[in-house]
């Protein structure tokens, strides 16, 4: 092994073994380590294909330029007698909140640019989803809540961006939830970034009419879907579960859905994750025809479709994961104060942290203030959505 590799972090991996966001230095040539020009982290299933085909047994990884969600474990500090062992850097939420900006940001560009390139005809490349479905599943392993309150901030203009990130998010979360393993996780990610990629196919007038879409309107509507079954088929390396997610979401159990009408059985569990998530994010957006709904409003229209439309044991486990009050959703406290739910890790659902700005009694602004439901003698009165404010929230995300 040559000096290089060795004063790395790194380890010999089977190619078998390998997953996405493992950092490639080295392959394994007749049991002597040849360095590779394109080191670097593996970003679609169609390079570790490659590597089979090209009869590579055995590969060296760097751990410490892996992605965290790659699977590799990291190796635990060594404790010096006497001393405790050195505490794991915690990462202030101001700069959580940036760092996840940052990921959406990532995200909405590269939907933008996939959606224009879709709409010239031009074949999806999987491998970038991959690498922001990595970056979404890191997030949520270490703390959601930033990334829920940044993705909470809707632009009436993105909402297919918007959406399309919010619904992979959303799985994502949804996933850890009911302790999926991170390589459905990813899968599903990437079918809900791509869920609604028919849509850039469909008719902008149909599209963005501000009123209820006519019988024929919205048969042209569904078609997005007819379009994403071509746009799945020319897309390579994209699973199963990635077209499932993108190819269901509007399915029923009862088999009045669409494209294919599938009933029952038929719609694997992912399947029906996409099918709640998407009502729930559609419901909790502000569109052009309609105002934003709570979500304590959208979880009674869920419970409202079970169990002949959705799973009804999956969209009560929906809610419990979301929690009644999510965090970066709107409440009113029971002394008349507005806030945004700003926390609620390791917390139970009716004592998050809240970030209040406004008072409904006084009808004006206030200084901001954290207030832990915990501590403060007041509680949660009612969630409420943005459109039943006289003043824009977004200032205080």
């Amino acid at each position: 092994m040559s000096d290089s590799t060795e004063s790395s972090n790194t380890v010999k991996v089977p190619v078998a073994k390998l997953n996405l966001g493992m950092f490639v230095t080295a392959i394994d040539h007749n049991n002597s380590t040849v360095e590779i020009a394109n080191a670097g982290q593996i970003k679609s299933r169609d390079a570790i294909t490659k590597l089979a085909n090209s009869n590579i047994k055995f590969v060296w990884v760097d751990i410490d330029r892996s992605s965290d969600s790659c699977g590799l474990k990291k190796v635990p500090p060594q404790q010096v007698p006497g001393k405790p062992l050195a505490r794991k850097a915690t990462i202030s939420r101001d700069a959580q909140q940036v760092h996840a900006k940052k990921l959406l940001n990532e995200a909405k560009g590269l939907i933008k640019k996939v959606l224009s390139e879709t709409f010239e005809g031009k074949a999806v490349e999987v491998g970038p989803f991959e690498a922001v479905a990595d970056k979404m599943i890191e997030s949520v392993m270490d703390d959601a809540d930033a990334f829920k309150c940044i993705s909470a901030l809707r632009t009436k203009d993105a909402y297919l961006l918007e959406h399309s990130i919010n619904v992979a998010f959303l799985l994502v979360t949804f996933g850890k939830h009911l302790k999926l393993d991170i390589d459905t996780l990813r899968q599903m990610a990437v079918g809900g970034i791509l869920h609604d990629i028919g849509k850039v196919k469909v008719d902008n007038k149909i599209l963005h009419k501000p009123g209820k879409l006519t019988p024929e309107e919205f048969e042209h509507m569904k078609l997005h879907q007819v379009y994403a079954v071509e746009i799945m088929e020319d897309t390579k390396g994209l699973s199963q579960i990635s077209k499932d997610v993108c190819l269901m979401h509007h399915e029923k159990l009862d088999g009045r859905g669409y494209p294919k009408g599938l009933k029952g059985d038929e719609l694997p569990i992912h399947g029906r994750m996409s099918c709640i998530v998407d009502i729930f994010d559609a419901l909790t957006a502000a569109r052009c025809y309609k105002e934003a709904m709570s979500p304590a409003a959208a979880f009674k229209i869920l419970i409202s479709l079970t169990p002949f439309h959705l799973d009804q044991s999956l969209v009560y486990e929906f809610i419990r994961c979301i929690g009644i009050y999510p965090v970066g959703s709107l409440v009113q406290l029971s002394d008349e104060r507005v806030g945004i739910v700003w926390e609620a890790k390791n917390r139970d659902a009716l004592h998050p942290i809240v970030k209040c700005f406004y008072s409904l009694k006084h009808k004006r602004y206030t200084d901001v203030t954290m207030v832990d439901l915990l501590k403060a003698d007041i509680n949660i009165e009612r969630g409420i959505s943005p459109s039943a404010l006289d003043v824009d929230p977004a200032p205080f995300y």
